[in-house]
């Protein structure tokens, strides 16, 4: 029993960790390619839980939806909302830059979290949405069918963004991280290629958000405060490594790790410290994200340099 137990909290974990990689790979996208900084990851994680929940729940009098259809709709629909959602966001954002960029993210963001809480039609307010449906549901083993599909979808995702970053078009953005009025000179549409890294950044994260809401079958707005969807998804990015995908992904495991851990550790707590475990946990995570800075202050893992390739002498 106790083993068995042990499985299904590394089933947990290891799922969790998936969609939290998924995060990390699209803003990185936008800050460790493009240096955008989004602070409004929770807005977009939201949107895309929404969108599925609505889409795949079945009919429920209290709230919008109850059409039933299937996983893979769901998800499509997801990217593709949250997709179209940065486009209005980013032809208004696309040109602030770091602390403006910061603050109009944020605030977009919480403005996303109080439509789906106060707007009960859309998304029954903070009941949230219940009865999600998980894909290929077969009972005992439903959570490591779904932990396979996870790991899937973070490959084919991992995939997607590495050979962008490897691509001209990755070259293009990293440039405009790097000197962006060098690349405008040089004839590259900045705006442009910012708004595209801005839109497949938060199709990716939507992305993310329909997993989520598929996974633990019930989403409210307290799922989409900011300390669980954008602290925790920036500090797993910068341990990991900005710039490296490969980072993004020991990143959310590290963080994760740490995390879960610390939930160990306050459940252990007498109950007059329990008012003080979650705001412990935050100092914790916040100490480790210090301590890589400090000791390695471009991440785990480095940003790779893609090697140029040598041109044949005729």
């Amino acid at each position: 029993m106790e083993l068995s137990g042990l499985f299904g909290y590394l089933v947990f974990f290891l799922s969790t960790v998936s969609i939290y990689a998924i995060l990390a790979l699209g803003l990185n996208v936008q800050w460790g390619l493009t240096g955008q900084i989004n602070i409004g990851i929770a807005g977009f994680f939201a949107v895309g839980a929404y969108t599925t929940a609505i889409l795949t729940a079945g009919p429920n009098a209290a709230h919008v939806g109850g059409f039933e259809f299937p996983f893979v709709v769901g998800a499509a629909a997801a990217i593709v909302t949250s997709g179209l959602i940065a486009v209005l966001i980013g032809m208004i954002t696309v040109n602030l830059r770091s602390d403006y960029l910061a603050i109009a993210t944020i605030g977009i963001a919480e403005i996303i979290r109080f439509v789906f809480q106060n707007e009960q039609w859309l998304s029954h307010g903070v009941r949230g949405i219940s009865d999600i449906p998980r894909p290929f549901h077969d009972g005992q083993g439903s959570g490591y069918v779904f932990l396979a599909l996870v790991l899937a979808c973070v490959a084919v995702v991992y995939f997607l963004v590495e050979r962008a970053r490897l691509a001209p078009w990755g070259r293009v953005l990293r440039a405009i991280r790097d000197n962006e009025d060098a690349t405008e000179a040089a004839g590259k549409n900045v705006r442009l290629f910012r708004l595209q890294a801005f839109v497949f950044g938060s199709a990716i994260m939507g992305f993310a958000g329909a997993l989520y809401a598929h996974f633990i079958g019930f989403i409210s707005p307290d799922a989409f405060e900011p300390v669980f969807a954008t602290f925790i998804v920036w500090a797993m990015l910068i341990a990991g490594g900005s710039g490296n995908n490969k980072g993004a992904i020991l990143g959310a495991i590290v963080v994760w790790l740490v995390w879960s851990g610390t939930e160990t550790l306050a459940a252990r707590l007498p109950p007059e410290y329990a008012t003080q475990a979650s705001a412990a946990r935050v100092l914790l995570v916040g100490v480790l994200l210090e301590l890589v800075l400090l000791l390695r202050p471009q991440g785990m893992l480095p940003e790779e340099r893609p090697r140029p390739i040598a041109r044949r002498k005729d």
